[in-house]
């Protein structure tokens, strides 16, 4: 089966190089991290446009790869964009597991200068991740967070509230260290409820986005 008629237009925007290849850029939709860059030929691409799952050509083993075949850390592609010159592609990918056969979230975790890592949003698309796991853990009292999502909506509720009353009564007394402390255990019950009711970080951090104001 080949790639579908849109997808075929593509194809033939695609200004692959002399090697058949073209440099694609897989980024997160969520959080908008790039995750990797790996090279695609024409068949991986149009494989990658039909399936929606990101398939790359190995420069290495000189063989089509599918992303995550072996390992389960498959990408679903949300988007693939051309860049103006034709010679460079993006794709938006839902990340399933981390992007780095290291076992970090991205190939791009090695720094070199002073500046701070991940965009602060990143965090809590990987906290959003971490809880959707242990939700799907077939053991619901395997983690803390099986446990309490397996009590039910009012007692994740009931936390969030603690937690937010922690937070307050470390800012009365001043405590700024335990403010980011008790910061950090409400942003984390806040996702297990973003979880309980069905509401993903992208629909927040869209909705925070709308809000913006010029000036």
């Amino acid at each position: 089966m080949g790639a579908p008629a849109d997808a075929a237009g593509l194809l033939e925007r695609v200004r692959f190089g002399e090697d058949g290849l073209v440099p694609a850029i897989v980024q997160d939709a969520t959080d908008g991290r790039v995750l990797t860059l790996a090279w695609m030929n024409r068949e991986s691409l149009a494989r990658t446009l039909e399936r929606r799952e990101t398939w790359f050509w190995s420069r290495s083993r000189q063989e089509l790869w599918h992303k995550g075949a072996t390992s389960g850390n498959t990408q679903a592609v949300r988007s693939v964009a051309l860049d103006c010159d034709g010679d460079a592609i993006v794709v938006r990918v839902d990340q399933t597991g981390v992007a780095c056969h290291t076992g970090e979230p991205t190939c791009f975790h090695v720094p070199l200068d002073d500046a701070p890592g991940d965009e602060p949003f990143a965090a809590v698309a990987d906290l959003e991740r971490t809880v959707a796991e242990r939700a799907a853990a077939a053991d619901p009292g395997a983690s803390y967070t099986a446990r309490l999502l397996a009590k039910g909506i009012d007692t994740v509720c009931k936390k969030v509230g603690e937690e937010a009353t922690e937070v307050v009564i470390a800012a009365k007394g001043r405590e700024r260290g335990q403010v980011v402390y008790e910061s950090a255990d409400l942003l984390y019950h806040l996702a297990v409820l973003w979880s309980a009711a069905g509401v993903r970080f992208e629909e927040v951090a869209a909705e925070l986005a709308s809000r913006r104001r010029p000036g």
